[in-house]
């Protein structure tokens, strides 16, 4: 969420000053407690106190009711900030100045602004900066270098032994078919099991399994790869990922569900992404960038809202 929020700010051109904070049960529960009189915008973390910003940005539902709780206190000291929410919310949108949400979810009204995929600051010049290090270390790697990003198990999604096994399996195909070598990066989800799978199987494989230890090489790999192979977990991962115009094989470790399975349905539709198979695949699509997107969006609508230019002003970002 601190990632989207921070993406969304680079790209309209903001500097933006971090909160972090621990909204109450309350606001957690019921967003719009935030509109009511006395209700604190945190129950912790970093204070929301004057200076007022005059720019909010916020993501998820249990940011929305303390974006409110601010715009409020600073209503009482005459200034109106402009509230940018990303994810919906489940709460009406007339409550924001622009609601950004995916196109899978249902909000929808003049304020609300659908995106494909997830919002992120992995602007090209970024992942460039981050892949230096690296450039000696994949040099004689035999090519294409597959960038495998793999995330881990949540709520609605589980990343069984079987399941990994099998996965596994099919990297080790993958880069025996195409003569390639395999950037692996876990992700702080990635649980021990599957990190020792990864490291156990594929040590015989050229390439380099990250499972933790030292600086994340995700970034660099984004960078550097010739194709991808995404665990299809998490809707950021892939998003980051197309954002990069390389061909994303998403891997279904367990059948997605909901509007998980409606996001990966709607960019196999397209022709972002396709399925991984155990071997490579090779096409073209146009880079997604709903981050520059929206971000211009958001700079022309501060620009009517407060008549001034974003480049000039602070943001202070709520998480």
């Amino acid at each position: 969420m601190r990632i989207q929020c921070l993406g969304l700010a680079d790209a309209a051109g903001l500097t933006p000053l971090i909160k972090r904070i621990h909204p109450s049960w309350l606001l957690r529960a019921v967003p719009q407690a935030g509109t009511w009189p006395g209700v604190p915008a945190t129950a912790g973390g970093d204070p929301i106190v004057d200076p007022w910003p005059d720019v909010v940005i916020s993501c998820g539902r249990r940011t929305a009711g303390a974006a409110l709780a601010l715009r409020r206190l600073a209503a009482r000291a005459g200034t109106a900030p402009f509230l940018a929410h990303i994810q919906d919310p489940r709460i009406d949108p007339r409550y924001f100045d622009m609601l950004i949400v995916p196109e899978h979810d249902p909000a929808r009204g003049p304020n609300v602004v659908t995106t494909l995929g997830a919002l992120n600051p992995q602007a090209p010049d970024k992942l460039l900066e981050a892949a230096k290090p690296w450039m000696t270390e994949v040099a004689d790697l035999p090519r294409p270098l597959v960038a495998v990003n793999v995330g881990g198990s949540n709520k609605r999604y589980d990343f069984s032994p079987g399941a990994v096994a099998h996965f596994v399996e099919d990297l080790r195909r993958l880069a025996t078919t195409s003569g390639g070598s395999l950037l692996v990066a876990c992700s702080r989800r990635t649980d021990d099991a599957t990190r020792a799978a990864l490291a156990a199987r594929l040590a015989d494989i050229p390439g380099t399994v990250w499972t933790g230890e030292g600086e994340n090489p995700y970034l660099a790999f984004l960078h550097l790869c010739d194709a991808l192979v995404v665990t299809s977990d998490s809707v950021n991962m892939a998003s980051e990922a197309l954002a990069t115009g390389k061909p994303v094989h998403i891997a279904t470790v367990e059948p997605e569900s909901g509007r998980l399975a409606a996001f990966h349905a709607r960019l196999r539709e397209l022709g972002y992404t396709r399925p991984f198979e155990g071997r490579l695949e090779t096409w073209r699509y146009d880079p997604l960038l709903e981050t520059a997107r929206v971000g211009a969006l958001l700079a022309d609508r501060l620009a009517v809202h407060g008549g001034f230019s974003v480049g000039d002003r602070m943001l202070r970002s709520q998480r």
